[in-house]
């Protein structure tokens, strides 16, 4: 066993059988012990393939099965095989793809991405007759995320609909769902739901799947919804041996379905478990942890445990008080620019973490002002680019010509003479003989009043899909997205449209990422497929971190959420806008002391972020429609100062100081 481990992680390391909850506070070394706990599952003997550990992105996972990798290089039993380290998308669709038939969706079902969505949202909404003030596309997509995350199918949600715009939210998620079904097609939120339908209905599928596995491994256990408890539930409950390992302190993901009592009651679920606490912080210094011990300690409903700092001294965290939003962002990018004349300092050290999208604004236009190079992490996906999504339609119809929401976003892309009133009749004809676009292509001209000229292009579209579809049979992945731009006649438009070089590289380099993914999945898979390198494309559109991570490659200031910051650390943090009904937010003054407990985690991950120095900035009056309005300090200023008494009755500045006494912690 490594010396480098410290007794805590040993203890968990060598923990092989029953359930066991690691709580893993902030930088204390968690993906380490289940790094090392995999490995020595390993050398004590279990085969790998018989490991399953999941985690919540495609990043983390790739990560951890290099670390396995180069922990049992030389020193274990040699083996081909390798334990299965996936997000939990990537393993439900790998049940899917074994099973789904059952449910009544084909074996090459598609995953739609966030746009697809939304123009099969407007579409259910069209059908039900629902005006777009009532309920818009993107509102309806977060009420049916909500309730796909809940493990609710139509008929539950409609009968747990409460209000007006509940039950048509209800009514546009059936004709959702059965379009979708209908196309062949899932969302993101669907891969989980149907493997939890799967094996709440079959339960041989059920036991089939858990009897891969003699080890369950789940990191980030409290970022779990529902759909992926009782997953996880169902693969371990046999062999009962389950490691979770998380941090409830660090639970800032309810408004998506996060669910805190998972690892709050993880003991209830399984009485016989093991909890060992992570408590050593490796990345903060002491000043910076007593400030964020001192903050969490006032969540009641938590495992007690406390971050022990492995560096000492520190300086104590600064609290700036400002006149404005403007003054904020002028004095915190003055901040910057004068650390950035100390030797050793570069942007990349810096983080501005903000509680809303709206506010960095005003940070951006100052940075820019002064010059300070910076990157705003969170902005628009690669995947959500017109070019990708565009390219990526026509690869998902070669696979499966029966995917519509591909075939209609591509058929007159570029335009080729395939107008709206052709696309219209073919759908409408489609419908009424309960049959597929693609198959009315070769006899368009039979029982439609087509013109010539769009019975050609129809011709024509179809014969060009029906070559590119035959090429991808017996050509090579790799070569197969080039012949896709070229035939297609997609980077001549591209020419067409944009007549600045700049842009027009811009496209084309981004076109050029797609081929270069499907070169990269070919050459690092067994068994390449086009349906394969779909999959994966599909779930890193999944994967929010990845664009994360990418933006941060380059030496500039980082500009984010503190949602985004989530598994982020910088050697300087600057929390801005510390003010009541930003941090915490409003909408969680509205509600119950629930919601403020998920603020109060979300600051302490803040806080937790910050390496070396720590900034809490707030300002006084902050413009509201134009006009400015006087603000109050947030109450997690007064809680990390040791002034939560003065939060309470009267709103003075608060500074920092020493608190003379702490706050009770409870356990939940």
């Amino acid at each position: 066993m490594s010396n480098r481990l410290n007794p805590p992680q040993r203890e968990a390391v060598r923990t092989l059988a029953g359930p066991m909850l690691v709580l893993a506070g902030a930088g204390t070394g968690k993906t380490r012990v289940v790094t090392y706990r995999i490995a020595e599952l390993i050398r004590q003997g279990t085969p790998p393939e018989r490991i399953l550990a999941v985690t919540f992105t495609r990043k983390a996972a790739g990560e951890m099965q290099e670390r396995v990798k180069t922990r049992l290089r030389g020193k274990g039993p040699r083996s081909k095989a390798r334990s299965q380290i996936s997000t939990f998308h990537s393993l439900c669709v790998k049940i899917l793809r074994r099973h789904i038939g059952r449910l009544g969706y084909p074996e090459k079902f598609g995953i739609c991405d966030r746009g697809d969505q939304e123009a099969e949202a407007r579409a259910a909404l069209r059908e039900i007759r629902c005006p777009n003030e009532s309920l818009k596309p993107s509102d309806l997509l977060a009420v049916i995320g909500g309730w796909k995350t809940r493990g609710l199918d139509p008929g539950r949600a409609a009968s747990t609909a409460v209000s007006d715009r509940e039950h048509l939210a209800a009514a546009a998620y059936r004709r959702y769902q059965s379009n979708l079904k209908s196309k062949g097609t899932v969302d993101f939120d669907d891969l989980l739901l149907l493997v939890g339908r799967l094996f709440a209905k079959y339960a041989s599928v059920r036991r089939e799947e858990a009897q891969r596995f003699d080890h369950v491994l789940v990191d980030e256990y409290q970022d779990t919804n529902g759909s992926q408890y009782a997953i996880v539930k169902a693969l371990a409950m046999g062999h009962r041996n389950l490691c979770v390992v998380g941090d409830d302190d660090q639970s800032i993901y309810g408004w998506r379905g996060a669910d805190v009592t998972h690892i709050l009651n993880f003991q209830k679920d399984w009485p016989e478990a093991k909890i060992v606490r992570l408590e050593d912080n490796y990345r903060s210094t002491a000043a910076i942890l007593e400030v964020a011990n001192r903050l969490i300690a006032f969540n009641r409903v938590r495992h007690a445990k406390i971050l022990r700092p492995a560096r000492f001294g520190g300086r104590p965290p600064r609290v700036m008080q400002l006149q404005d939003e403007t003054d904020e962002a002028v004095k915190v990018v003055a901040d910057i620019l004068f650390r950035l004349t100390q030797p050793g300092v570069a942007a990349r050290d810096f983080a501005i973490l903000c509680r809303t999208n709206e506010q960095p604004r005003s940070f951006e236009a100052e940075l820019r002002r002064a010059g300070v190079p910076y990157v705003l992490v969170g902005g628009m996906s690669f995947f959500d680019r017109k070019e990708v999504r565009d390219l990526l339609a026509y690869i998902k119809l070669i696979d499966n010509p029966h995917d519509e929401v591909a075939l209609l976003r591509v058929i007159n892309t570029p335009a080729r003479g395939i107008g709206h009133s052709t696309v219209k009749q073919l759908v409408g004809l489609a419908t009424e003989r309960g049959g597929h676009v693609w198959d009315l292509l070769p006899a368009a001209g039979q029982g439609l009043p087509l013109g010539e000229s769009a019975l050609q292009a129809v011709d024509r579209f179809y014969a060009m899909m029906s070559s590119l579809r035959q090429a991808a049979q017996h050509g090579l992945l790799a070569d197969l997205v080039p012949r896709v731009i070229q035939e297609t006649g997609y980077r001549r438009e591209l020419d067409r449209l944009y007549p600045d070089p700049n842009d027009r590289d811009a496209r084309a380099a981004t076109m050029e990422e797609i081929v270069n993914a499907a070169a990269s999945y070919a050459e690092h898979s067994a068994q390449p497929t086009l349906r394969g390198f779909l999959d994966e494309i599909a779930l890193d559109h999944c994967d929010s971190n990845e664009d994360k991570e990418d933006s941060l490659r380059h030496n500039c200031v980082a500009l984010m959420t503190l949602h985004s910051a989530k598994g982020l650390e910088f050697p300087q943090v600057y929390m801005v806008g510390m003010e009541e009904g930003l941090l915490p937010h409003k909408r969680a003054l509205a509600e119950q002391d629930s919601a403020i407990d998920e603020e109060r985690r979300l600051c302490y991950v803040g806080v937790t972020r910050a390496q070396e120095e720590l900034t809490l900035s707030f300002a006084l009056a902050r413009r509201k429609w134009g006009k400015a309005r006087a603000t109050v300090p947030s109450r997690f200023l007064y809680e990390m100062t040791g002034q939560a008494e003065n939060a309470q009755t009267s709103n003075p500045a608060p500074h920092h100081r020493k608190k003379k006494r702490r706050a009770s912690r409870g356990k939940p």
